[in-house]
């Protein structure tokens, strides 16, 4: 099975972690590590690396992370160089840990995975509008 880490700022992972545990319950091989305020980037590398550890019996990882770019995701593409098959996402949103969370029990290619959450992320992005109905002429003859 892929293993999946989710982290971000503040309470990132496990808020997100919480959610995905009411929606899917709780998944196996799955880990959360939050970089909270008192947290310096070198004590972020210290628990990604204990969660890249917990999940080493894994085909491959995905890292779900929250700014492209942030302290947490280019902790994770620098400690997951050292390690085999870990994969970095940024702008992780919650239909797409819930989705790849779900589909690598039937799924065990970590790049097809790696797709299906980004697709999944851009996809779930919606506004919701209300369309007012046109009005008729009343000159006309409805048609």
């Amino acid at each position: 099975m892929i293993g999946i880490v989710v982290t971000g700022h503040g309470n990132f992972g496990s808020g997100l972690t919480s959610s995905v545990n009411l929606i899917a319950g709780n998944p196996a091989n799955y880990e959360y590590v939050d970089f909270i305020e008192s947290y310096s980037t070198d004590d972020l590398d210290r628990e990604l690396r204990k969660a890249f550890d917990k999940l080493s019996d894994c085909e491959g990882i995905i890292v779900m992370s929250d700014l492209p770019g942030g302290s947490p995701f280019k902790t994770a593409v620098m400690v997951g160089q050292e390690y085999d098959n870990i994969h970095v996402i940024g702008g992780t949103n919650l239909p797409m840990i819930v989705e790849i969370t779900m589909a690598r029990t039937m799924i065990e290619d970590v790049d097809a995975l790696v797709d299906m959450a980004l697709t999944t992320g851009k996809d779930q992005i919606v506004k919701f509008e209300i369309k007012k109905p046109t009005q008729v002429d009343e000159e006309s003859d409805g048609i």
